[in-house]
């Protein structure tokens, strides 16, 4: 039988060993999660303007010890993204298990401009796949999202597309590549037609001048979202998160049920 003291330096060496292996069990599991892509989904740094993008609420719903890394960056396409070298940032950083939401085009769209734009069936395409190919290269997951809609209406009152091939590539390349796939463009044209032409306007940036402190002449933005409109787009990416099962479902909750 040990001596009774070398018993208790064994008994006590295991224990610590015991404490440090649960302490350093949490950082070791824990997920990253990644989004990538344009002002529509960034974190907006003055919290005096009602400007809010969907990542930036999305972070409300992430479950520890989860993290959420929002990335994307207002004015930025897949083109700027890759070439300001922001992508490259994301990869070094990657670890096998993280994931990767990417959801751009509202500024690929703009070919007038040769710094961000990027042709659907072109340079977006072929963007979005370095995306993929990339994150699995690192044992980490994509998950591609069409582009939210914009609140543009017609003269009959009919939520008109804006984004022509764009989500078509995307919803092309999940099947393609067997990536996840948040469908954000149909679910936020629903949200908007749901609303109706006046209602909508409170999912974005309508202000009539001296409404708001921090917009004195007044602004009439389609395109980026109130808190509101963004705590919503938020939430449809959590629950196509959990309709498609994804093991990240864990790591993202449900938001409960709002009032209208």
């Amino acid at each position: 039988m040990p001596h009774p003291r070398l018993l208790l330096v064994l008994i006590c060496s295991l224990l610590t060993s015991a404490a440090l292996g649960s302490a350093e069990t949490p950082a070791a599991s824990a997920t990253t999660i990644y989004i990538i892509g344009d002002s529509t989904a960034s974190n907006k740094t003055k919290p005096e303007h009602p400007e809010r993008g969907w990542g930036q609420l999305f972070a409300e719903l992430i479950v520890p010890p989860a993290r959420l890394d929002n990335r994307a960056q207002n004015g930025r396409s897949t083109k700027s993204f890759i070439n300001e070298k922001r992508w490259d940032a994301v990869v070094e950083k990657l670890q096998p298990g993280d994931w990767v939401i990417i959801q751009f085009g509202h500024n690929d769209e703009k070919l007038d401009k040769p710094a961000v734009g990027a042709e659907a069936r072109g340079a977006y395409h072929d963007n979005l796949l370095r995306f993929i190919r990339d994150t699995r290269e690192h044992g980490a997951h994509p998950i591609l999202a069409t582009s939210v809609a914009r609140r543009r209406w017609d003269a009959s009152s009919h939520l008109v597309d804006t984004h022509g091939d764009y989500p078509v590539v995307v919803r092309e390349l999940a099947a393609e590549e067997k990536v996840p796939l948040l469908e954000l463009n149909q679910l936020t044209a629903r949200m908007e037609e749901e609303a109706g032409v006046e209602g909508s306007k409170k999912f974005h940036l309508w202000f009539a001048p001296g409404e708001h402190p921090a917009i004195p002449k007044g602004v009439q933005d389609d395109t980026h979202y109130s808190e509101l409109g963004a705590r919503r787009v938020a939430a449809l990416a959590a629950e196509e998160i959990h309709r498609l099962g994804l093991p990240l479902s864990a790591s993202v909750r449900l938001p409960a049920a709002e009032n209208p």
